[in-house]
């Protein structure tokens, strides 16, 4: 028999991609929707990525509700809590977003180890590991980011305190259940479905020519599938419980992006930005769209970490970042790819071997 997996959030970008993941290597997964109506479109979005959706339960459940998270987790090995709000909101008021992440998490947590299974495997971000602005030093595990910091929006804020509130639960409670967070950086990659897009709206935007210069911003770049198979590398294996653990792979500026599109991608990337905005410009920009303000103190900064403990314990070896990136532009709409991919075959396609990389 097989064991079962509660995704948390199965219509979210990351979500969709360990429910395919479990189900390619022979688990039974159950995933968590706020209402049934997205049932059919998260079955046929498992379908198109040629994942046997059979094994796969679709429960309701949401985060800033108790009810139907004990009913979740009945009967499950393992919990990968996946999903946190986005909050369109919380420019205006940030506690629309930090709340409910928070206060899920500990939802999910008290009902998982409530059913006694064996791990639970929370998606947290780099930014939990940041190092204060002026220390001189690489971001590890070892790190945890002040919250107050004025560089922080409300998402990585909620991040952070969410993080925090399950390492904090987990100390005081006895049982079999363990703790594992994954704290990746900026998740590029193919798409499954249009919903819930997340980091992959920078290559949408990108490349219909939006911003139309680049401001000096940088990111970690993951790749959705390694970041997938990292969790479930995570849930099982003895060394990582009670561990943390950042998902990054190569650092890229936001004109290294464009230009990758461009040079990739022929006429589908050629609208791709080639500007770059002064820093001066993107702070006035800033000043006029609340969304932005949070990432001023980020220009021209590139925040060094490292993800050799991943590497180290779990075997995490990510692809290179170009490939992640062609293969997330050729799976969004209008994007035929460097090989004539039609939108529809690309997450099929794209569910290749990984690359191995030196990490030497």
């Amino acid at each position: 028999m097989s064991e079962t997996v509660l995704v948390t959030g199965g219509t979210g970008f990351v979500a969709g991609w360990c429910i395919v993941e479990l189900l390619k290597r022979g688990y039974s997964a159950r995933t968590t929707v706020r209402s049934l109506s997205r049932e059919p479109a998260l079955r046929e979005t498992v379908a198109s990525a040629s994942a046997p959706g059979n094994c796969l339960d679709v429960c309701v459940a949401d985060l800033t509700q108790n009810a139907g998270w004990d009913e979740a987790v009945a009967g499950c090995d393992y919990v990968l809590h996946v999903a946190s709000p986005l909050g369109d909101g919380a420019a205006r008021d940030p506690q629309a977003l930090i709340g409910p992440a928070r206060d899920g998490t500990l939802r999910v947590l008290a009902a998982a180890v409530k059913a006694g299974v064996k791990r639970i495997v929370m998606t947290s971000a780099a930014a939990t590991a940041r190092v204060p602005m002026h220390a001189n030093r690489i971001s590890d595990e070892t790190v945890w980011a002040d919250p107050t910091e004025p560089r922080f929006d409300a998402y990585r804020r909620s991040k952070i305190l969410a993080e925090r509130a399950a390492w904090e639960f987990m100390e005081c409670i006895s049982g079999p259940t363990t703790l594992t967070t994954i704290l990746p950086g900026a998740v590029f990659g193919p798409v499954l479905s249009r919903e819930n897009l997340g980091s992959v709206r920078i290559i949408q935007q990108l490349l219909v020519g939006r911003p139309f210069a680049l401001p000096r911003l940088g990111f970690w770049v993951v790749d959705v599938r390694d970041l997938a198979d990292l969790h479930i590398r995570a849930m099982t294996a003895p060394a990582a419980a009670g561990e943390r653990f950042i998902a990054a792979g190569t650092f890229m500026w936001m004109s290294d992006i464009a230009e990758t599109l461009r040079s990739h991608l022929g006429a589908d990337g050629a609208r791709a930005p080639r500007l770059i905005m002064p820093d001066f410009v993107a702070r006035i920009v800033a000043l006029l769209i609340p969304q932005l303000r949070g990432l001023v103190a980020e220009l021209g900064r590139r925040n060094d970490l490292t993800s050799d403990k991943a590497g180290r314990l779990l075997s995490f070896a990510p692809r290179p970042a170009t490939s992640t990136l062609v293969a997330c532009a050729a799976s969004l709409p209008g994007i035929r790819g460097p090989e004539g991919l039609k939108d529809q075959d690309v997450p099929a396609k794209a569910l290749g071997q990984r690359q191995q990389v030196d990490r030497s």
